[in-house]
């Protein structure tokens, strides 16, 4: 049994859910500037995800593969979840972790912090934890699945647990001043809105 990764989908609804902090980023400074250094900060992060199963997959002794699943980029963990549950868990864990952590980096390091790739790098953990718990969550080949698969923790532990980690980044974020209005965007009058419209 192998693990697939679903890159693509979690790109495309991260990037609309963090309309928001890209929007909060565009002062008068970066005006039509941000959205670059947002992408590459946004896939940063999830490149962060997909290398966090590929270490750990090598760590294990397994040898990771590459390939298409519905036409989507996908890694193989190597592992048979059958055989070896925990390590299978440690692999489908590996992507949400690696995200958080480097979170937690960006937002524990002491510097002026707030620019366009920082909110990039952080909508993008908190983007991909938000989809995972939300539509992700029931997907057959998704990392919530596969953990609670592996019975170490059910989906409403794996919920609680990645969740309570978005939600206290979301709390830190929206109290540091450098990365003010990160959960609003202005709208067409220059008012300050809450979250995004998906059209």
């Amino acid at each position: 049994m192998h693990f697939v990764t679903r890159a693509s989908r979690r790109l495309t609804l991260g990037v609309g859910l963090c309309y928001p902090a890209l929007a909060a980023a565009q002062d008068s400074t970066y005006a039509g500037h941000a959205w670059r250094p947002f992408i590459a900060g946004f896939v940063t992060s999830i490149l962060a995800h997909e290398a966090g199963h590929v270490a750990t997959s090598l760590a294990l002794g397994k040898r990771p593969t590459f390939g298409f699943a519905d036409a989507r980029p996908t890694i193989y963990s190597g592992i048979n979840l059958r055989l070896e549950p925990h390590k299978q868990f440690l692999f489908s864990s590996a992507g949400l972790t690696a995200q958080s952590l480097l979170d937690e980096a960006v937002l524990d390091r002491p510097h002026a912090g707030g620019s366009p790739f920082e909110r990039g790098l952080l909508a993008g953990g908190i983007g991909t934890t938000l989809f995972y718990l939300t539509v992700g969550r029931w997907g057959s080949v998704s990392d919530v699945d596969f953990m609670a698969r592996t019975h170490a923790l059910n989906k409403t532990q794996i919920t609680f647990i990645y969740g309570s980690i978005a939600v206290l980044h979301g709390v830190r974020i929206s109290r540091d001043g450098r990365y003010a209005n990160f959960f609003m965007r202005p709208d067409r009058d220059g008012r300050l809105l809450i979250g995004t419209r998906m059209e």
